[in-house]
């Protein structure tokens, strides 16, 4: 599952917001995280492209099978490297920050190596 950073967090915003929102646009994304709607509909082709996604006529994304796990992986990820931060002490929103940066960098086999060992 090779992705880069950017299009990892926009698969995971569409997550969230699919969780959230009745159906997920550009414009939600873009709102989201506080990108011009010009460069989201650039990562939005992109994912299209690489089959991460699909677009209807009416603009509304979903996940595809493999834009879904790579999301549910970044996702569990994010939630998992927040809370293990947090409850060392770390402030949320470093923890947060950290998080971010830490879930996209983290191999599989230390990543699993971390569940095992905190859960």
């Amino acid at each position: 599952m090779k992705s880069n950073e950017s299009s990892e967090d926009y698969l995971e915003t569409i997550l969230i917001l699919s969780h959230k929102l009745p159906v997920v646009r550009s414009v939600d994304i873009a709102n989201e995280m506080g990108f011009r709607k010009s460069s989201v509909s650039i990562a939005m082709k992109n994912l299209r492209e690489r089959g991460h996604i699909t677009v209807t006529d009416a603009g509304y994304i979903y996940l595809t099978e493999s834009g879904k796990k790579i999301a549910d992986t970044i996702y569990e990820r994010h939630e998992f490297l927040t809370n293990m931060l947090t409850s060392w002490g770390v402030d949320r929103n470093t923890a947060e920050t950290d998080a971010c940066r830490i879930e996209h960098v983290i191999s599989a086999e230390s990543f699993k190596a971390l569940k095992e060992h905190f859960q």
